[in-house]
């Protein structure tokens, strides 16, 4: 039984890949369950309280997730502003010196650099499909989540959601690789919670250190995409019907 959610995005979604670093890294064009999973738990707890976000976590993590993206997506190349931690790299005698040569720059303790950003946008509605959680419970915690990805990608729900036995071929299960075949698409990288996460690893205030390939397991789709058109500013997808 799915849950299938319609999202009409409000603001530009970015989502780095777990692997990229603080300086570049394209943008996913899909949110990855890890993000998904993450934005629900921390709707249960707000709605429902710790107790019952923790008792909600394990069929939260154990979710297939799929998506259906609209029939094209384009995607802004930019550059962005960001501060960095400045790190010295002098010997001992000279580090006094150039801390306070940074300082009078004010490039201390962050020093002003730029990072190349890509920002996401959806021609049309993100419908999301769950399948593992009571429908009831799942449409209170559908109903509070109000961006994906990135802080300030506001996603905005359409309607309540609706129950359905079976999702159509348009959507593609994002809590699944891919296996033997190759289909025609755009190859993604999505991160998602393994089968050891506990609830301690999700709580960021315990301390415990969540492992890449253990609590957090990657997924190789593929989305039925083909670029139609690119630049240097942008990159426009369109989607291939299967």
């Amino acid at each position: 039984m799915w849950v299938i959610a319609e999202y009409l995005s409000t603001a530009l979604f970015s989502l780095r890949p777990c692997t990229a670093t603080s300086s570049g890294g394209k943008s996913l064009i899909v949110p990855t369950p890890f993000a998904l999973k993450m934005a629900l738990l921390d709707a249960a707890i707000q709605s429902m309280g710790l107790g019952r976000g923790r008792e909600l976590f394990p069929s939260i993590r154990d979710l297939r997730i799929a998506a259906q993206l609209p029939h094209h997506i384009a995607v802004n190349n930019t550059f962005a502003r960001i501060l960095r931690l400045n790190e010295i790299k002098t010997s001992a005698a000279e580090k006094d010196a150039a801390i306070a040569n940074a300082i009078n720059k004010q490039q201390w303790p962050f020093q002003r650099t730029i990072a190349f950003r890509e920002y996401v946008q959806f021609g049309g509605p993100l419908l999301l499909a769950f399948d593992g959680m009571e429908r009831d419970i799942l449409a209170v915690l559908l109903s509070q989540v109000s961006y994906l990805g990135k802080r300030g990608g506001f996603m905005q729900l359409t309607g309540p959601p609706v129950t359905v036995d079976v999702i159509g071929t348009d959507f593609t299960v994002l809590t699944e690789s891919i296996r033997d075949a190759f289909p025609l698409g755009v190859l993604q990288v999505l991160d998602d919670c393994g089968a050891d996460m506990t609830f301690e690893h999700a709580n960021v205030y315990t301390g415990k250190r969540i492992r890449l390939g253990n609590e957090r397991v990657l997924r190789q789709v593929v989305l039925p995409f083909e670029v139609a058109r690119s630049s240097k500013r942008y990159t426009l997808y369109a989607r291939v019907e299967r």
